[in-house]
Parts: structure tokens; sequence; C-alpha cells
């Protein structure tokens, strides 16, 4: 019987350190764009590159949604072949 749930535990293991990944992404994320908000002015960089900023942060905050939603659909599934 354990043989038989081996997959499902490896594949729980995997969904999980996906899990991991994207809330370290989304606090890095968040972390980098306030830092590079108030240390831009400070360090005289023009208005464009706060639009950059404003981009990388987004591109990494859809990015981790895209993986959360794969992670719902994997978890979905696997329930559903129970």
């Amino acid at each position: 019987m354990s043989a038989q749930n081996q997959p499902d535990e490896t594949q729980e293991a995997s969904l999980a350190a996906k899990g991991r990944l994207v809330s370290i992404v989304i606090v890095s994320t968040m972390v980098l764009w306030l830092l590079s908000l108030w240390l831009g002015p400070k360090l005289g960089l023009p208005g464009r590159y706060a639009f950059l900023f404003d981009f990388a942060a987004l591109a990494g905050l859809f990015w981790a949604l895209m993986v959360s939603l794969q992670i719902r659909r994997a978890r979905k599934a696997a329930r559903g072949n129970e």
C-alpha cells in the first residue's frame, strides 16, 4: 500500500517545494520593489527607472500567480483521481 502512495507523496512534496519557491519569489519581489522605490530618488535616478522596477515587479508577481495556478490545478487533479 505504501508503494501505491509513493507517487502521490513525491508529487505532493514537489508541489510543496513549488509553493515555497512561489512564496520566496513573492516576498523577495516585494522587498526589492519597495527598496528600489525608496532608494531610486536617493540615488537621483530618473523617473523612467521607476517604471522599469514596476514592470520587473509585475513580471515576478505574474510568474508567481501562474505557478500558483499550476499548483492548484495539480492538487485538484490529484484529488479527482482518488
